[in-house]
């Protein structure tokens, strides 16, 4: 039987594109474990997915985990199916759009192969105190001096 963790994570975005950064909390049993970083120019949207794979990242074994974020755009990607359609489809979303956020999304559906992830949508900023935790933690680590580039988005953006 695998161990049953709970997740949850934040993304933030000074600006969208931005400086942005990423707060994520495990829970297993009476552990809990605190992880964040930030990057000089990346979106919200990035944010929120890096969140969840860092989280996903930082299981050692594959576990049970409830993962909790505000990002409807990561959640409804996941549990709506969108994420694997557009993998299955070249990461596109439709004839004419390109999926955004492809390799983002590679990591996240291996990650979910690996371990069995069951996704919840919380309401941001609402007052659930690990959600506002994860908030604080992703707007301290995007306020760090020196970020490192979040080098697919960067690279994204200059072939525009």
């Amino acid at each position: 039987m695998n161990k049953q963790v709970t997740i949850y994570t934040d993304g933030a975005c000074s600006g969208n594109p931005g400086v942005g950064g990423y707060g994520t909390i495990l829970i297993y049993g009476e552990h809990r474990k605190e992880l964040s970083g930030g990057f000089r120019r990346t979106t919200n949207n990035r944010m929120e997915m890096m969140a969840a794979i860092v989280g996903l990242e930082a299981l050692k074994y594959p576990c049970a985990v409830s993962l909790y974020a505000d990002s409807k755009y990561l959640i409804d990607a996941i549990k709506q199916g969108w994420a694997k359609r557009w993998k299955a489809n070249g990461w596109r979303r439709n004839k004419k759009e390109m999926a955004k956020n492809p390799d983002l999304w590679e990591q996240l559906l291996e990650l979910c192969d690996r371990h069995q992830v069951e996704f919840f949508w919380v309401k941001g900023h609402s007052g659930h105190p690990e959600n506002e935790r994860c908030d604080r933690l992703a707007v301290a680590a995007s306020q760090q001096a020196n970020l490192p580039p979040d080098e697919e988005y960067e690279r994204e953006e200059k072939l525009g």
